[in-house]
């Protein structure tokens, strides 16, 4: 039996919520990385163990639950959001976690994922973002970029590949944020503010795949590169990047990249997670013209805010009905519609 505390009385750790099951991930997979970090966030959220839930669909992620000291379930390809969302529904006490890839929630189960931000269900989802099909060995994916060479695209992918912030911030999401595996310290502060967020929390992580698509993105973990092409996201604060030497303005709604040693900091675009459209147009910091310079890639909370989750309105309307309808199983069973046969 889950209990709140470990054997010994005291408060939970981050060991109490490893088991026993041998992690069978490719060594050097950013998945453990993603699995260390939530395992040692789970202690300072003080909720017991037996109220906690890890859910997930098909993909490498999703031996997630096996590795996680409580509830949880491995499900089918993309129908993860569906089991979050009736879980959730029946049960609101529960602390829940989807955990998911690109290939999983992004392609099969791309209705259930935007349904369940959209309802703003009060879960936490995790996407595991690494371009590539990992667990049937190497195929592209949905977040695949265009011309990635792979087992199904020999001569390169043709594909659009989807933005997951900009689906999320579509999909109606409150809380939309991205990290990645390599920054253990921010990843653990986008977990914690994630789950302290009362909705439907999706965090995107980029994750290294090593064996299959090794590299995807070191232009934001090399030590050489990296300072230069990220931008790390903080209420209030200036956009400013490359050790505080670039930032960005706004021409009108273009973002530019200016040099700080001609522009204060006082200039620059000063990041407000509560409004959706610059979260959108920081969401498209992808591409590069010789007009605005090589845009940075954000990472942090994108956009954040409040709404009726979906389990609080669905059971104010249930005690609603309760109340102002008495209960008659007769009437029920016969409907409005019967014939008399005499």
């Amino acid at each position: 039996m889950l209990t709140k505390n470990n054997s010994n009385g005291n408060s939970l750790t981050a060991k109490d919520f490893a088991t026993d099951q041998d992690v069978r991930w490719c060594p050097g997979c950013g998945d453990y990385s993603i699995l260390k970090q939530i395992q040692t966030i789970l202690p300072s959220t003080n909720v017991p163990r037996e109220d906690i839930v890890f859910i997930s669909g098909i993909g490498c992620s999703s031996r997630f639950p096996y590795y996680m000291n409580t509830y949880g379930m491995h499900s089918i390809h993309g129908r993860a959001g569906a089991i979050v969302s009736g879980l959730k529904a029946v049960n609101p006490s529960l602390d829940i976690w989807m955990i998911t890839g690109d290939g999983d929630s992004l392609s099969i189960g791309g209705n259930h994922f935007i349904h369940l931000l959209r309802r703003n269900f009060n879960v936490n989802i995790v996407l595991f973002n690494n371009q590539i099909y990992g667990l049937t060995k190497g195929q592209y994916s949905p977040t695949s970029p265009k011309g990635q060479v792979t087992k199904s695209t020999p001569f390169g992918s043709v594909d659009m590949p989807f933005n997951p912030i900009t689906l999320a911030l579509g999909s109606e999401g409150t809380f939309v944020a991205r990290t990645i595996d390599r920054n253990p310290v921010h990843m653990r502060e986008i977990l914690t503010e994630a789950h302290d967020h009362k909705g439907a929390s999706f965090i995107e992580i980029y994750q290294n795949c090593n064996v299959f698509n090794d590299g995807a993105f070191e232009t934001f973990t090399d030590k050489s590169m990296k300072d230069e092409n990220t931008l790390y996201l903080e209420h209030g604060k200036p956009l400013l990047f490359d050790n505080d030497s670039k930032g960005v303005i706004l021409d009108g709604f273009k973002p530019v990249i200016v040099d700080m040693d001609k522009y204060s900091a006082e200039d620059c675009w000063v990041h407000d997670m509560n409004d959706k459209i610059k979260a959108s147009i920081l969401a498209e910091f992808f591409d590069y013209s010789e007009e605005r310079g090589k845009l940075p890639r954000p990472f942090g909370v994108f956009y954040k805010s409040q709404r009726n989750t979906y389990e609080q309105v669905f059971q104010d309307q249930i005690d609603l009905f309760k109340a102002e309808r008495k209960a008659d199983l007769d009437t029920l069973l016969s409907g409005k519609n019967f014939w008399e046969i005499k």
